[in-house]
């Protein structure tokens, strides 16, 4: 381990009945996923315009992705009950010792987004595609919960300087959220380009300072402080370092 950050905190271990169920859900995530498609492809409504499903899905779950990402870096503490410990205390890790991210395995990365998505590939299983608009809803659902459900890989992706070959074309065409985009998240203060599936969605939101703008608003309204308790864990781990 490097020795600048072996002393840094780390993502909670997972314990074996988790990735058991971690383990299941992305199994059966891809296989709904899997049906889903050949559903699809039998389809005779599916048509040119009926594929503009595929963008359009990729851009909503990249959206989707920014959402919950500035959510979990900006609102909660790490101590609320379920979220704090299973969502926030991994983003406030991430922060301070992003390469602790390259060590989990791909279900331990990927189980908890496989297990959201089985309850809409399930119900998406039972669309009846019987016209051009419900090929195109039936795309749209296939786009948002096939790439929804690799966003944490792509994600993990976008943390390696030499992702494997086809993984840095994909980032290189711009499918795909790339390392040199994904690195000015990770530049103090950690308010930028939160979008983190294909990053798409990242320089437009910039543009209209989307995110702050809405922590204004719901300062305004609840007097809650943007990242309290991300300071207060950076403070309480340099407090940590300083008395060593």
């Amino acid at each position: 381990m490097d020795s600048r950050t072996k002393d840094l905190p780390a993502h909670l271990e997972i314990r074996l009945a988790t990735r058991l169920f971690y383990g299941v859900s992305c199994l059966a995530a891809f296989c709904l996923l899997l049906f889903f498609a050949f559903k699809i492809c039998q389809s005779t409504q599916v048509g040119w315009m009926s594929l503009l499903g595929i963008p359009l899905g990729m851009i909503c779950v990249d959206f989707l992705s920014g959402m919950i990402h500035w959510g979990a870096d900006t609102w909660g503490s790490e101590s609320m009950p379920i979220l704090g410990k299973r969502l926030l205390h991994p983003f406030r890790v991430h922060h301070v010792n992003p390469a602790d991210f390259l060590n989990r395995r791909f279900i331990d990365t990927n189980g908890d987004v496989a297990f959201l998505t089985i309850p809409g590939l399930v119900t998406a299983l039972f669309l009846r595609i019987e016209s051009p608009v419900s090929a195109f809803v039936a795309i749209f659902i296939a786009a948002f919960c096939g790439v929804g459900l690799m966003t944490n890989q792509i994600h993990q992706w976008a943390h390696m300087r030499t992702p494997p070959m086809p993984i840095r074309l994909l980032q290189q065409t711009g499918l795909i959220l790339s390392h040199e985009q994904h690195e000015m998240h990770h530049r103090p203060p950690h308010v930028d380009n939160y979008c983190i599936t294909t990053g798409w969605c990242n320089r437009p939101l910039q543009a209209i300072s989307f995110f702050s703008r809405l922590e204004k608003i719901i300062t305004r309204i609840t007097g809650l402080q943007p990242r309290y308790d991300e300071t207060a864990f950076t403070d309480a781990l340099s407090d940590k370092e300083t008395s060593k």
